[in-house]
């Protein structure tokens, strides 16, 4: 199968008073449909400016991001927020559910903003959260939930709108080790099933092995991991 996303030669930036500091400095990868990629590498060696550019949430100073063949850096803004919002899900490390909401309501509530009928919007939140095992919390709000059961609500709702990619940035870092295996599960069980490409930053490389294959940042660039 083709590429959905390719970074090709990515350079990222910053002004530190006087100095510049370069992030990324040619970083390169491709996702192909249906495999799970851990991204690791110290902290402040990139890995969450890679994936917000991945996503198409920051420009990059140089090189290309395409996400299902098409080239997004010369888009306008409005072509991005389009084009992120059909294909990409993320999923970070706190779950920023909205608290007001039950879990089911918290899946659905992308859904209404793509246009899905109430219907089709309210089965497809219930299949996302009964496979992640919460069928039986629909109606709980965050606060009467686990973190654990935050977490499996947040990649759910990732998952409402068909993305073709999904960027994960450290999904299970406020876990403990037991909790992370479960949410863990769920996620690779849900990628596999959904045939999605993953990237997924990770400090945790118990993790990263399980995946299909680990890169890691060095230098500004990608290496294998």
């Amino acid at each position: 199968m083709s590429e959905v996303l390719a970074l090709d030669g990515i350079e990222r930036r910053f002004r530190q008073g006087e100095a510049t500091l370069d992030v990324l400095r040619g970083a390169s990868l491709s996702l192909r449909p249906g495999e799970i990629v851990a991204l690791v590498g110290p902290s402040g060696e990139g890995k969450s400016t890679l994936l917000h550019i991945a996503g198409l949430l920051e420009r990059p100073d140089g090189g290309e991001v395409r996400i299902a063949g098409k080239a997004s850096t010369k888009l306008s803004e409005s072509a991005r927020t389009e084009l992120r919002r059909a294909t990409l899900g993320f999923v970070y490390q706190y779950h920023h559910l909205l608290p007001e909401f039950s879990a089911l309501e918290n899946v659905v509530l992308p859904q209404y903003v793509a246009g899905i009928s109430p219907s089709d919007a309210r089965k497809r939140a219930e299949s996302l959260l009964g496979f992640v095992g919460l069928g039986k919390r629909l109606t709980h709000r965050p606060a009467e939930m686990s973190g654990g059961e935050q977490q499996r609500v947040a990649i759910a709702r990732s998952l409402a709108n068909r993305p073709q990619v999904l960027l994960a940035d450290e999904p299970t870092g406020n876990l403990d080790h037991a909790t992370a295996e479960v949410v863990f599960e769920h996620l690779l069980g849900l990628v596999r099933g959904e045939s999605l490409a993953a990237l997924v930053a990770t400090h945790n490389m118990e993790l990263a092995a399980r995946m299909d294959r680990v890169l890691r940042i060095k230098d500004g660039v990608i290496v294998p991991g």
